[in-house]
């Protein structure tokens, strides 16, 4: 393939999947962070850079095609490493799930990006990308819809460090605010003190599980910046959420180093009387981000892409082709209503 790829956050618990599936795909994956005894542990070239020093992140794309970010908390590292790819006139990607570092990288970003030419893609992973994937794909022909529900079915949820951190960063930005997608923009508010609960109705062998209501994800900033959706809902699991509090860490339990963690994704759009359903399921969520994440880059350096400048999943790649790519890692049925 002759593409060589630099993975910031190389070490991270995500950034791991990240290289061994470049790698198993064929690119020349260069890992890229602080610690140079981490990196080292790879048995592959690699490159000492940190956001703190631009001057570092300038040398370690020198010579690369594109650059992943897997370095959270990404209000911390995102807008580093896309002024380093601005710099060498390379493609990002990340995989960052905080709803604010992704509005951040829109607001930001999205006219500079363009006049440079540069493909941005945040969000690339399960949260925001896939969502956001589903909902495109679930939509077809509208070009818009009254509602779109993305229902998180996870069989439990132990938390990266990189999750707890950027959890914790979203939380202070927010002044312990909640947030949601409604009236078609972003809203805070204060909230009761438990989120309200209710029952979705997964598709089996799923099935009906308890949910946690304005369990907002990233996929509040991806569905809307490119489709007229005025309500975009989303909902976790109840155990998942409970997992996630207790900030237990991944245990992995085969030789790719995933977890035993499952995952369905159920994603409904509403217009008028008419539902349309696409449901998502596999296995190991921050596993996942892996594949999301590289057949994004590839499909940038290879043109297939439908926008430019900064750009979500669904708005910068044909959505169906893009979820089919993904098979078998991802499993992907419409589903009659």
């Amino acid at each position: 393939m002759g593409y060589r790829v630099a993975v910031f956050g190389a070490y991270g618990h995500t950034g791991r999947f990240v290289v061994t599936e470049l790698r198993e795909r064929g690119f020349d994956a260069l890992p890229v962070g602080r610690d140079a005894r981490r990196l080292d542990a790879f048995g592959l070239a690699y490159r000492v850079a940190s956001t703190d020093d631009p001057a570092s992140l300038d040398v370690a794309l020198t010579g690369v095609d594109a650059v992943i970010n897997c370095a959270g908390p990404f209000a911390s590292t995102a807008s580093g490493v896309i002024e380093a790819a601005l710099r060498a006139g390379i493609p990002y990607v990340d995989v960052a799930a905080e709803i604010e570092a992704n509005l951040d990288t829109f607001a930001h970003f999205t006219e500079r990006a363009r006049a440079a030419g540069v493909a941005v893609v945040p969000a690339m992973a399960f949260f925001g990308g896939l969502g956001d994937l589903l909902a495109t794909t679930a939509m077809g022909d509208w070009t818009s819809a009254d509602e779109a529900h993305v229902a998180y079915g996870l069989s439990s949820w132990h938390p990266t460090a990189g999750t707890v951190a950027a959890g914790a960063v979203s939380r202070e930005r927010r002044a312990g605010r909640r947030v949601r997608y409604t009236g078609g923009r972003l809203e805070y508010h204060s909230g009761e003190r438990d989120l309200p609960r209710l029952d979705w109705d997964f598709p089996a062998p799923l099935g009906r599980r308890t949910v946690l209501g304005e369990f907002t994800m990233a996929d509040v900033v991806t569905i809307p910046r490119h489709l007229a959706i005025p309500e975009v809902r989303t909902y976790m699991t109840v155990d998942a959420a409970t997992d996630l509090a207790a900030a237990a860490v991944p245990v992995a339990v085969d030789e790719r180093g995933r977890s035993a963690q499952t995952f369905t994704v159920d994603v409904v759009v509403r217009r008028g009387d008419t539902r349309r359903r696409v449901v998502a399921s596999g296995r190991d969520i921050y596993a996942v981000s892996a594949p999301l994440a590289v057949e994004a880059t590839l499909r940038i350096l290879d043109g297939r892409t439908r926008a430019s400048g900064v750009a979500s999943a669904g708005e910068m790649f044909d959505a169906p082709d893009f979820l089919r790519a993904l098979s078998p890692t991802v499993t992907v049925e419409p589903v009659s209503e």
